[in-house]
Protein backbone atom coordinates (compact mmCIF):
# COMPACT_ATOMS: atom_id res chain seq x y z
CA UNK A 1 0.00 0.00 0.00
CA UNK A 2 2.80 2.41 0.89
CA UNK A 3 4.55 1.71 -2.42
CA UNK A 4 1.29 2.42 -4.28
CA UNK A 5 0.81 5.78 -2.55
CA UNK A 6 4.47 6.67 -3.12
CA UNK A 7 4.05 5.95 -6.83
CA UNK A 8 0.90 8.09 -6.96
CA UNK A 9 2.75 10.96 -5.30
CA UNK A 10 5.66 10.64 -7.72
CA UNK A 11 3.28 10.68 -10.69
CA UNK A 12 1.54 13.76 -9.31
CA UNK A 13 4.82 15.54 -8.76
CA UNK A 14 5.93 14.72 -12.31
CA UNK A 15 2.65 16.03 -13.70
CA UNK A 16 3.05 19.28 -11.77
CA UNK A 17 6.68 19.66 -12.85
CA UNK A 18 5.59 19.41 -16.47
CA UNK A 19 2.89 22.06 -15.95
CA UNK A 20 5.30 24.42 -14.19
CA UNK A 21 7.97 23.92 -16.86
CA UNK A 22 5.45 24.51 -19.64
CA UNK A 23 4.17 27.68 -17.99
CA UNK A 24 7.67 29.15 -17.85
CA UNK A 25 8.75 28.06 -21.34
CA UNK A 26 5.49 29.02 -23.07
CA UNK A 27 5.65 32.44 -21.38
CA UNK A 28 9.22 33.04 -22.54
CA UNK A 29 9.34 31.38 -25.96
CA UNK A 30 5.69 30.84 -26.88
CA UNK A 31 3.94 27.56 -27.56
CA UNK A 32 5.35 27.18 -31.07
CA UNK A 33 8.83 28.15 -29.92
CA UNK A 34 8.98 25.40 -27.29
CA UNK A 35 9.75 21.78 -28.17
CA UNK A 36 8.68 18.74 -26.18
CA UNK A 37 12.37 17.97 -25.71
CA UNK A 38 12.87 21.34 -24.04
CA UNK A 39 9.78 20.78 -21.91
CA UNK A 40 11.07 17.43 -20.72
CA UNK A 41 14.53 18.85 -19.94
CA UNK A 42 13.02 21.74 -17.99
CA UNK A 43 10.82 19.32 -16.01
CA UNK A 44 13.79 17.04 -15.36
CA UNK A 45 12.27 13.97 -17.03
CA UNK A 46 12.75 11.87 -20.15
CA UNK A 47 10.79 12.98 -23.22
CA UNK A 48 8.94 9.66 -23.24
CA UNK A 49 7.71 10.31 -19.71
CA UNK A 50 6.12 13.52 -20.95
CA UNK A 51 3.77 11.53 -23.19
CA UNK A 52 2.72 9.23 -20.35
CA UNK A 53 1.08 12.26 -18.77
CA UNK A 54 -0.11 14.13 -21.87
CA UNK A 55 -1.13 12.88 -25.30
CA UNK A 56 0.66 15.75 -27.05
CA UNK A 57 2.08 19.24 -26.53
CA UNK A 58 -1.30 20.85 -27.22
CA UNK A 59 -2.82 18.98 -24.27
CA UNK A 60 -0.18 20.57 -22.02
CA UNK A 61 -1.06 24.04 -23.30
CA UNK A 62 -4.76 23.40 -22.71
CA UNK A 63 -4.18 22.43 -19.09
CA UNK A 64 -1.76 25.29 -18.40
CA UNK A 65 -4.04 27.94 -19.88
CA UNK A 66 -7.31 26.55 -18.51
CA UNK A 67 -5.85 26.19 -15.03
CA UNK A 68 -4.40 29.69 -15.28
CA UNK A 69 -7.73 31.26 -16.22
CA UNK A 70 -9.51 29.39 -13.42
CA UNK A 71 -6.93 30.60 -10.91
CA UNK A 72 -6.98 34.14 -12.25
CA UNK A 73 -10.75 34.55 -12.07
CA UNK A 74 -11.23 32.54 -8.89
CA UNK A 75 -8.74 34.81 -7.09
CA UNK A 76 -10.56 37.86 -8.43
CA UNK A 77 -14.00 36.67 -7.34
CA UNK A 78 -12.70 35.52 -3.96
CA UNK A 79 -11.31 38.99 -3.35
CA UNK A 80 -14.61 40.44 -4.52
CA UNK A 81 -16.58 38.35 -2.03
CA UNK A 82 -14.29 39.43 0.82
CA UNK A 83 -14.62 43.16 0.18
CA UNK A 84 -15.52 45.25 3.20
CA UNK A 85 -18.32 46.88 1.19
CA UNK A 86 -19.68 46.98 -2.35
CA UNK A 87 -17.90 50.30 -2.85
CA UNK A 88 -14.45 48.89 -2.01
CA UNK A 89 -13.56 47.90 -5.59
CA UNK A 90 -10.22 49.70 -5.35
CA UNK A 91 -9.07 47.19 -2.69
CA UNK A 92 -9.48 44.38 -5.22
CA UNK A 93 -7.61 46.24 -7.95
CA UNK A 94 -4.76 47.21 -5.64
CA UNK A 95 -4.25 43.61 -4.46
CA UNK A 96 -4.13 42.44 -8.06
CA UNK A 97 -1.52 45.03 -8.98
CA UNK A 98 0.67 44.00 -6.06
CA UNK A 99 0.52 40.37 -7.25
CA UNK A 100 1.49 41.07 -10.88
CA UNK A 101 5.00 39.66 -10.45
CA UNK A 102 3.76 36.40 -8.93
CA UNK A 103 1.39 35.68 -11.81
CA UNK A 104 3.36 37.04 -14.75
CA UNK A 105 4.21 33.72 -16.47
CA UNK A 106 0.73 32.31 -15.99
CA UNK A 107 -1.04 35.43 -17.29
CA UNK A 108 1.28 35.77 -20.26
CA UNK A 109 0.40 32.25 -21.39
CA UNK A 110 -3.31 32.78 -20.66
CA UNK A 111 -3.55 35.96 -22.70
CA UNK A 112 -1.04 35.38 -25.48
CA UNK A 113 -1.65 31.78 -26.48
CA UNK A 114 -5.44 31.95 -26.34
CA UNK A 115 -5.30 34.42 -29.23
CA UNK A 116 -3.74 31.83 -31.53
CA UNK A 117 -5.72 28.69 -30.64
CA UNK A 118 -9.43 28.87 -31.37
CA UNK A 119 -10.21 25.52 -29.72
CA UNK A 120 -8.48 26.64 -26.54
CA UNK A 121 -10.28 29.99 -26.63
CA UNK A 122 -13.66 28.29 -27.01
CA UNK A 123 -12.95 25.88 -24.17
CA UNK A 124 -11.93 28.63 -21.77
CA UNK A 125 -14.95 30.68 -22.78
CA UNK A 126 -17.40 27.83 -22.16
CA UNK A 127 -15.76 26.20 -19.14
CA UNK A 128 -14.32 29.18 -17.26
CA UNK A 129 -15.40 32.65 -18.30
CA UNK A 130 -19.13 31.92 -18.59
CA UNK A 131 -19.20 30.32 -15.13
CA UNK A 132 -17.21 33.13 -13.57
CA UNK A 133 -19.46 35.72 -15.21
CA UNK A 134 -22.44 33.95 -13.62
CA UNK A 135 -20.84 34.37 -10.19
CA UNK A 136 -20.00 38.03 -10.77
CA UNK A 137 -23.50 38.67 -12.11
CA UNK A 138 -25.03 37.29 -8.93
CA UNK A 139 -22.74 39.49 -6.86
CA UNK A 140 -23.77 42.67 -8.67
CA UNK A 141 -27.44 41.71 -8.66
CA UNK A 142 -27.27 41.42 -4.88
CA UNK A 143 -25.72 44.88 -4.71
CA UNK A 144 -28.60 46.25 -6.79
CA UNK A 145 -31.19 44.54 -4.60
CA UNK A 146 -29.59 46.23 -1.58
CA UNK A 147 -29.73 49.61 -3.28
CA UNK A 148 -25.95 50.05 -3.49
CA UNK A 149 -25.79 50.00 -7.32
CA UNK A 150 -28.39 51.49 -9.66
CA UNK A 151 -30.55 49.14 -11.68
CA UNK A 152 -28.81 47.98 -14.84
CA UNK A 153 -28.31 44.70 -16.64
CA UNK A 154 -26.19 42.77 -14.09
CA UNK A 155 -24.76 40.54 -16.82
CA UNK A 156 -23.34 43.55 -18.64
CA UNK A 157 -21.85 44.92 -15.41
CA UNK A 158 -20.25 41.53 -14.67
CA UNK A 159 -18.73 41.35 -18.16
CA UNK A 160 -17.38 44.90 -17.93
CA UNK A 161 -15.96 44.22 -14.48
CA UNK A 162 -14.21 41.00 -15.47
CA UNK A 163 -12.86 42.51 -18.66
CA UNK A 164 -11.64 45.66 -16.97
CA UNK A 165 -10.02 44.04 -13.97
CA UNK A 166 -8.56 40.97 -15.61
CA UNK A 167 -6.90 42.93 -18.42
CA UNK A 168 -5.78 45.60 -15.95
CA UNK A 169 -4.01 42.92 -13.96
CA UNK A 170 -2.25 41.43 -16.98
CA UNK A 171 0.66 43.78 -17.47
CA UNK A 172 2.59 46.48 -15.69
CA UNK A 173 2.58 48.46 -18.95
CA UNK A 174 -1.19 48.14 -19.37
CA UNK A 175 -1.96 50.20 -16.28
CA UNK A 176 1.18 51.52 -14.60
CA UNK A 177 4.76 52.26 -15.59
CA UNK A 178 7.41 49.61 -14.81
CA UNK A 179 8.75 50.12 -11.31
CA UNK A 180 5.65 51.97 -10.12
CA UNK A 181 5.59 52.50 -6.36
CA UNK A 182 2.86 51.02 -4.14
CA UNK A 183 1.45 54.54 -3.76
CA UNK A 184 1.25 55.01 -7.54
CA UNK A 185 -0.48 51.64 -7.90
CA UNK A 186 -2.89 52.56 -5.11
CA UNK A 187 -3.78 55.81 -6.86
CA UNK A 188 -4.33 53.98 -10.15
CA UNK A 189 -6.50 51.37 -8.40
CA UNK A 190 -8.61 54.11 -6.84
CA UNK A 191 -8.95 55.81 -10.22
CA UNK A 192 -10.13 52.62 -11.91
CA UNK A 193 -12.59 51.95 -9.10
CA UNK A 194 -13.93 55.49 -9.39
CA UNK A 195 -14.49 55.07 -13.13
CA UNK A 196 -16.18 51.71 -12.62
CA UNK A 197 -18.44 52.95 -9.83
CA UNK A 198 -19.19 56.49 -11.00
CA UNK A 199 -18.47 56.64 -14.73
CA UNK A 200 -16.74 59.55 -16.43
CA UNK A 201 -19.58 62.01 -17.13
CA UNK A 202 -19.71 65.13 -14.99
CA UNK A 203 -22.70 65.26 -12.71
CA UNK A 204 -25.07 68.06 -13.73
Amino acid sequence: MQIFHSRQKTELNTHERIIQAAQKLFARHGYDGTSTKELAEKAGIAEGTLFRHFTNKKAILVEVATRGWVELLTDLLTELSEMASYEAISQVMYKRMLRLGENYDMMRVCFMEVQFHQDLRERIQSEVIVKMTDVAEAFFLTAMDRGVYRRMNPRVIAQVFLGMFVVAGFSHETITQPGASPQEMKEMAEGLADIFLNGVLAKK
